[in-house]
């Protein structure tokens, strides 16, 4: 029997949020604590809260905070290292943290060991050229307070003695180094939407799930009316709000290019997806209690950076290891094959094209990672692990990223961070990008309200320094600041205790 198609009556509400993912959470969060009496609207187009990017399974799970990325400390021409983008990106984490403790304290966040574990971030290198590298990196990080317990390790004992499996079977006649820092963190994002979710839910946000939204305009007075649809009924509802967020992960840029606003012109995206070896193995995690990053091979871009992770994820340990890039033309994990080709516009084709002649090596690395078997994979970790074995390992598919085409010239450039668009009367704002994403996903959130609300937000900075007490004060600069923050945030997290279901290392 045919459903028949029917619109019910706009429904007002103050702000609508497009997609269930860490962002809306967050974002939804901090209004409901700002501004209790607005109405809230979240519309998810899939069954259930961070299904798609915010899932555990579909991202590494690391607290972004530059202490193991190695793309984040480049090596200036003078050999210098340059850290700027990792105490940038370290800030950013920082804010993230005490509004998680915050949260944790006042009942928001009810259960935070099932989102937060302390996990040590760790960098990795081999070849004596690499570890000059790493000793100035540490050198030169450790000046600054946010970075102030990094070690330099290159002993082969003590290389074993913190990650035993990476050392089994290892040729110790080629140098290796790491840079430790004990107090690196694994993220559960999914379990911390969620529960934000719940906050935001019994606050009184109304959430429709299994519902799209289809197109969006604007009002003759401001606000902005959205067609949705229930993808199981097909019935058709309109929503009316006075500010919309636009945050569907790789879903965003067709909706922020549907809304015709200026800033989002010229942007296009490109969709890579991810792959990982994963392994269930009890023993193997008991021998590997880190996140070891590597440096990307010769060529490829930051994104290929490969890693070692250890995971928590519903109280167990696993461990990952990648990531292997895949392709697909989806914007989403659960997309279309046409959303690539369908947001090419006039605007943005120019950004595209420039992209696709000045980025041949991030083709051909993609082109090379297609044509890797498991037993390629397996290998491939047998850098990081040379006793590695193809039967503890298993395939899994990632969440899909969609990396940000910028306008540059009469051609366009590809962007590797995150960035956030909002409109100049700052009714509607999106978010688009991928690493360091999530982890920044509190400053990313505040960023939005200032921007969007510059009328309100003075009123708000008294209680956003309660919730984040380093609030609009750079802690790299602040030394006796930033202890006060991270005792109390490591108190407050548990991150001081064991993390769950880590085994002991067999003697």
């Amino acid at each position: 029997m045919e459903v028949k198609e029917h619109v019910s009556e706009v429904a007002k509400t103050d702000v609508v949020l497009v997609g269930a993912g860490i962002m809306s959470a967050t974002l939804a969060t901090l209004i409901k604590l700002m501004e209790p009496d607005w109405s809230i609207t979240l519309v998810e187009r899939l069954d259930g809260a961070a299904a798609e990017s915010s899932d555990p399974w579909n991202n590494a799970g690391t607290g972004h905070s530059a202490l193991c990325e190695l793309n984040y400390t480049p090596q200036r021409a003078d050999g210098t290292i340059d850290i700027t983008k990792a105490v940038h990106v370290n800030e950013q984490f920082q804010v993230s943290r005490q509004f998680w403790a915050h949260a944790v304290e006042n009942g928001v966040l009810p259960d935070v060991r099932s989102f937060l574990n302390p996990i040590p971030h760790v960098s990795f290198v081999h070849g004596a050229g690499k570890l000059d590298y790493l000793k100035r990196r540490r050198d030169t990080l450790v000046q600054n307070p946010l970075f102030a317990s990094m070690e330099y390790i290159d002993d082969e004992d003590e290389f074993a003695r913190r990650l035993p499996f990476m050392s089994a079977k290892r040729n110790f006649a080629e140098p290796v180094a790491l840079n430790w820092t004990q107090d690196g963190t694994d993220v559960n994002f999914g379990s911390l939407t969620r529960q934000l979710m719940a906050f935001a839910v019994e606050r009184g946000m109304t959430t429709l799930f299994g519902h799209e939204v289809r197109d969006l305009s604007k009002d003759s007075d401001g606000s902005w009316t959205l067609n949705v649809i229930n993808r199981r009924t097909r019935q058709k509802r309109k929503l009316n709000a006075k500010f919309v967020f636009v945050g569907a992960g790789g879903g965003a840029l067709p909706l922020l290019q549907k809304s015709g606003i200026a800033e989002a012109k010229g942007f296009g995206g490109f969709p890579v997806g991810g792959q990982w070896l994963r392994s269930a193995n009890h023993e193997l995690a008991a021998g590997h209690q880190a996140k070891v990053y590597g440096a990307p091979p010769l060529g490829a871009p930051p994104m290929s950076v490969p890693h070692l992770d250890t995971r928590v994820i519903n109280g167990r340990s696993y461990l990952l290891f990648g990531p292997f890039a895949g392709w697909s033309p989806k914007f989403l994990k659960q997309g279309k094959v046409t959303d690539l080709p369908l947001s090419v516009k006039p605007n943005n084709l120019g950004s595209m094209l420039g992209v696709g002649v000045t980025e041949l090596g991030l083709v051909k690395y993609l082109v090379g990672q297609l044509r890797l078997s498991e037993s390629d994979r397996v290998d491939a970790l047998r850098e990081f692990a040379p006793s590695a074995v193809d039967s503890d390992w298993e395939l899994d598919i990632a969440g899909q990223r969609v990396q940000v085409i910028r306008k540059k010239g009469m051609g366009g450039v590809l962007e590797f961070g995150t960035t956030v668009l909002a409109a100049a009367d700052g009714t509607i704002a999106g978010l688009l990008g991928a690493s360091p994403g999530a982890s920044t996903a509190v400053p990313a959130m505040l960023d939005v309200l200032e921007r969007c609300f510059p009328e309100r937000f003075p009123s708000w900075q008294p209680k956003l320094k309660e919730m984040v007490p380093s609030f609009g004060t750079p802690l790299s600069g602040e030394p006796k600041l930033f202890e006060e923050v991270w005792n109390w945030g490591t108190r407050v997290l548990k991150l001081d205790e064991k993390a769950t279901d880590v085994p002991a290392v067999p003697v």
